[in-house]
């Protein structure tokens, strides 16, 4: 068993021989059992990296290894729910989950996945293609969970849920990763959607890495500050986005010493953290990256 989930090195995806490129660049690791936001604007780049880790796409460039090995060969440990939710439309909610049992007839949790589909009053005989978009994610939720997967991939899986199913989902999902030791990686352009549930973030702006780590460590590593306006007052810290009205300078800084006794300083929010390293495009990225077991 590995002790981590995913683990990008140099890793580049670009689509056509002189297109775009969605990343460029990226490094990072995220441990086995871990719930983790991967959260970015549109256009960032996570839908190409949750694409890459299902292995339903090669990288241009760098390595990805998922479970230990490559994202082919940890397919079958892998769940995966794409952003569109493709479902076979003429089947009902019934054969869907008799299809997921067929294709992994040795670890499929039927019980599990029915219980899944139930919480949302669905009819098991009713056809994929007369579902809510709301109903969809909750098929496709139970068929990834029935695979009793080691890590499961969520691209933007709330992107078209109600508030309240949103929190039920939200439930399942966590109560899953306690009871299973599941690695959950979930994508969001919204921090609110995963700041209560994910203990891990990985921040992607532009198609490159801007944050990676637990969100506690992330969150103690800069401060929100804020004082006098003087020239070169923040001279030795990593100042990643400050602002000034008239004399008055606030800053996110990632401190490297103390700071003048006159200063007012507090803790960042994570919408703070985020929104400063993506609106700060030109500050250092920071990777914290834990310690491989012995």
């Amino acid at each position: 068993m590995s002790d981590t989930a995913i683990e990008a090195t140099g890793l580049g995806r670009r689509y056509g021989r002189r297109g775009a490129w969605a990343l460029r660049d990226c490094a990072f690791r995220l441990p086995t059992g871990r719930v983790c936001a991967v959260v970015g604007p549109n256009g960032a780049g996570k839908s190409t990296l949750f694409a890459l880790a299902a292995g339903l796409m090669a990288p241009t460039e760098g390595e990805l290894r998922v479970l230990g090995t490559s994202p082919a060969d940890a397919r079958p440990r892998v769940g995966y729910v794409a952003q569109a939710k493709p479902l076979y439309p003429q089947l009902t909610v019934a054969e869907t989950l008799r299809m997921g049992a067929d294709l992994n007839p040795s670890h499929w949790d039927a019980a599990g996945a029915e219980r899944i589909a139930a919480g949302g009053d669905l009819d098991p005989g009713a056809r994929i293609r007369s579902l809510s978009g709301g109903q969809r994610t909750r098929v496709a939720l139970a068929l990834a969970l029935g695979k009793r997967p080691e890590l499961l991939l969520l691209d933007e899986p709330m992107a078209d849920l109600d508030p309240l199913a949103r929190h039920d989902l939200m439930g399942v999902l966590m109560g899953t990763a306690a009871e299973h030791g599941t690695t959950i990686a979930m994508s969001s352009h919204v921090v609110a959607e995963v700041e209560d549930s994910c203990d891990h973030l990985l921040l992607i702006g532009s198609g490159r890495v801007r944050l990676a780590g637990e969100i506690d460590d992330l969150l103690g590593a800069h401060l929100r500050v804020a004082g006098s306006a003087e020239e070169g007052a923040l001279t030795g810290h990593t100042v990643v986005e400050s602002r000034t009205t008239g004399r008055q300078l606030s800053a996110l800084i990632r401190p490297a010493g103390p700071l003048p006794g006159d200063w007012r300083t507090g803790r960042p929010t994570l919408e703070d953290l985020v929104l400063a390293h993506l609106r700060g495009a030109d500050a250092p990225a920071l990777t914290l990256t834990e310690e491989r077991a012995a």
